[in-house]
């Protein structure tokens, strides 16, 4: 039996994301259970998915197998005391905060749990922290995102989604948005409440909560992907491989997870300033052909990071 934490607070979260593509990964051949490690567990996520809260009083526990923590630990609960010891504990890591390497990779004697296996989800995020562990990249159904046709009429459209907090937003996009209008391009943002007071109305602005469509109908209705997050730094960076799974050029920050899939000038583009992204927002805009190719080689990527065969390779570790 393999056991799935995680705080299931956030339909929208990396983390809750991650965890429910590995349920759906695993339970074809094997017994998976989710369990929510937070109080304040999401009705919808709860309604969605066979989870079920850890609760001593009622015997809803986990009873022994493989447990697997994704963005969430055990620490500061009396319930890992009084349960079956785990056969093996994975902890699949999201973040940078060392904090929370501590909280896990410490094991107090009385608890008696075998030591963790550490998971990271990028080679950047393995650099940064300087530990030892296997890297798999957080899995995406793509089958979910198909590239989209190439849109005859309307302008053209840049665009990004992400989660409503003021940290996934960069201080110097919005002087890059507002030039952008200015120059007749749409700025479509999907997660864009934290923008509402900064920008300026504009017919050609559209400012979205997050999740009010899901990112394979949302993404389809750009022509370039942009991304570039303010004090939140991405480990991975999943917004990013579904923008490519839908056949978008992409056009990141150099600092994140993601950059060590991105060739740049090659599969999407990187930069390190305002100023190289908008050079390179402009170039794509007058090229077509230039933002088709880019898509194509970006949907290759991502049907090669995430092919059957490469899915099964980091199932297999689990499933030991």
């Amino acid at each position: 039996m393999i056991h799935l934490f995680n705080g299931f607070q956030n339909p929208f979260g990396g983390s809750e994301r991650e965890t429910l593509d590995l349920y759906r990964l695993l339970s074809a051949d094997q017994q998976v259970c989710l369990w929510a490690t937070s109080s304040r567990v999401s009705d919808e996520l709860m309604r969605q998915f066979p989870i079920r809260r850890v609760s001593l009083t009622k015997r809803e526990v986990p009873d022994g197998g493989t447990y697997v923590f994704l963005g969430a630990h055990w620490r500061n609960k009396i319930w890992p005391y009084l349960i079956r010891r785990p056969r093996r504990l994975i902890y699949v890591f999201n973040t940078f905060h060392p904090k929370i390497i501590g909280l896990t990779t410490g094991m107090p004697r009385l608890l008696g749990w075998p030591g963790a296996e550490l998971v990271l989800i990028s080679e950047f995020q393995k650099r940064m922290l300087q530990v030892e562990g296997v890297v798999h990249p957080s899995p995406i159904d793509i089958g979910r995102f198909s590239p989209r046709p190439a849109r005859p009429d309307g302008p053209f459209t840049v665009g990004r989604l992400s989660r409503d907090t003021a940290d996934k937003h960069h201080a110097d996009d919005v002087a890059l948005y507002e030039a952008l209008l200015a120059d007749g391009v749409a700025v479509r943002i999907q997660g864009g409440m934290p923008l509402k007071d900064r920008l300026a109305p504009h017919p050609q602005l559209e400012l979205l909560p997050q999740g009010q469509f899901a990112a394979e109908q949302f993404l389809p209705t750009l022509d370039v992907f942009y991304y570039r997050t303010g004090s939140h730094v991405e480990t991975f960076g999943r917004v990013v491989f579904e923008a490519m799974a839908c056949g978008l050029p992409v056009v990141c920050h150099a600092h994140g997870g993601y950059a060590d899939y991105i060739s740049h000038g090659e599969n999407g583009f990187l930069f390190e300033s305002t100023q190289q992204a908008a050079r390179i927002l402009a170039e794509l805009k007058a090229d077509p052909a230039l933002r088709a190719d880019m898509g194509h080689k970006a949907r290759q990527t991502v049907e090669r990071l995430f092919s059957p065969q490469a899915l099964q390779q980091r199932l297999d570790f689990y499933r030991r």
